[in-house]
C-alpha cells in the first residue's frame, strides 16, 4: 500500500495548519511538494553538486530563517521550570558535569538551539517531521559556526545551514551536503530523548531551556499534534517500507558500516534490556516504555543511537537490519 501524504484543508485547534498560517506560508504538501528540479538555488542556497540528489531536496514552505533558531537561549533551574509537565518530551545533554534539558515543546517552534555547554559551543536540533533529536559540537576546523533553519528538507528531514559559509547540513546524516564545507562530518554529542520526569529524576541539578525565548509563541500547544498521530507523511522520501507504521518509534544504531533498528513495539515484547550485536559490536539496548525512551550502551557506557520515526530511519538506511522478538512456531 502506497504511503499517503497529508493535505490539510481546514484548521484544527492547535493543529499544523494554524502553524502554517502563523508564518504566512503556503505549503505545497504531499507529492506536489516543491523540489528544486533543474534549479541550483533555493532559499538562497547553492545546491549544485550536492551530495544528495538535487531533485530530492524539497522546499518545506518557510523561507530561510522563517523558523527562527535560538541564538541567546536562557536557562532556569529544574525547580523553576513550572511550564513543563512530567510527561513532556525533552532532549537531555550532559557535558563535563553540566546537564541541560531542551523541551521539545520549544524545539517544535525553533528546531535549532545555538548554545554553550561547559564552555563548548554546541548546537541542539530537533526535526518534528522525523522525531529526531541531535546535538553536536558547533566548531569546525577551528571555526565556530552558528546554525539556522534553511527551510529545505531532504527525506523529510531538517537541513540546517551555517551562517558563516551557507553550507547545508543534513541532521540525520550529520554531514554537510553542499557548500564549501561539503562532506564535513559534525562531531556528535550523546542525546537522551525522554520525558521531563525521567530526565529530572536522573539529573536533579539539570538546567532547563526557558520558555522566555524572546519570541511570541504558544509553547503550550503542539503545532504537529495532528501529524504525530497520523500515519500519513507531509513530504515524499526516497525509500519506503511498510513493515511498520511510518511513525513507529525506533532506536537506530550504526556500527562498522552496519545499521539496525529497534522498534519500540518489539522492545516492549522483549523487556527492559536487550543484548545484541551490530557490526560485530556488542550492545545493550535499554528500553523504558513509560518514558518512551530507548538508549544503547557498550561496555556500560552510552553508545551513539538515534530515536526516530521508522519511515525516517528507513529512508536514510534502507539496508537496515531490524530487531524482532522470536515468535513461537505455529502449530
Amino acid at each position: 500500500m502506497a504511503t499517503r501524504y497529508i493535505a490539510l484543508k481546514t484548521p484544527t485547534p492547535g493543529g499544523l495548519l494554524a502553524w502554517l498560517l502563523l508564518f504566512g506560508c503556503t505549503f505545497a504538501l504531499a507529492w506536489s511538494s516543491a523540489s528544486l528540479g533543474e534549479e541550483a538555488h533555493a532559499n538562497g542556497f547553492d545546491v549544485g553538486g550536492a551530495l544528495v540528489p538535487q531533485d530530492e531536496i524539497l522546499e518545506g514552505g518557510p523561507p530561510r530563517d522563517g523558523i527562527p533558531a535560538l541564538t541567546t537561549p536562557r536557562f532556569v533551574a529544574a525547580a523553576d521550570a513550572t511550564f513543563l509537565r512530567a510527561d513532556d518530551s525533552v532532549l537531555g545533554v550532559s557535558l563535563r558535569g553540566v546537564t541541560k534539558a531542551y523541551p521539545v515543546r520549544i524545539l517544535n517552534w525553533h528546531e535549532i538551539i545555538n548554545d554553550e555547554i561547559a564552555g563548548e559551543p554546541v548546537a541542539v536540533s530537533f526535526c518534528p517531521l522525523c522525531g529526531t533529536g541531535a546535538a553536536f559540537y558547533a566548531q569546525v576546523r577551528g571555526r565556530r559556526l552558528t546554525f539556522g533553519v534553511s527551510g529545505l528538507l531532504y527525506n523529510s528531514n531538517l537541513l540546517l545551514y551555517d551562517k558563516e559559509t551557507l553550507s547545508l547540513w543534513s541532521q540525520l546524516m550529520n554531514k554537510a551536503i553542499s557548500g564549501s564545507l561539503k562532506g564535513t562530518q559534525l562531531e556528535s554529542l550523546p542525546v537522551t530523548q525522554t520525558t521531563w520526569k525521567s530526565w529530572r529524576q536522573a539529573h536533579p541539578d539539570t538546567l532547563v531551556l526557558s520558555d522566555r525565548t524572546g519570541y511570541r509563541r504558544d509553547y503550550a500547544s503542539n503545532p504537529y499534534a495532528d501529524y504525530m498521530t497520523s500515519a500519513m507523511l507531509m513530504f515524499r522520501v526516497s525509500k519506503e517500507s511498510h513493515r511498520f507504521q511510518p511513525k513507529e518509534w525506533v532506536l537506530g544504531v550504526a556500527a562498522n558500516g552496519e545499521y539496525k533498528a529497534y522498534p519500540f513495539s518489539e522492545l516492549a515484547r522483549a523487556g527492559a534490556v536487550v543484548h545484541d550485536h551490530v557490526g560485530g559490536q556488542l550492545l545493550e539496548i535499554r528500553f523504558d516504555p513509560v518514558a518512551r525512551s530507548a538508549q544503547a550502551f557498550s561496555a556500560g557506557k552510552p553508545y551513539p543511537g538515534q530515536m526516530a520515526y521508522w519511515f525516517a530511519w528507513f529512508a536514510f538506511h534502507p539496508n537496515t537490519e531490524v530487531f524482532q522478538v522470536s515468535r513461537p512456531a505455529a502449530k
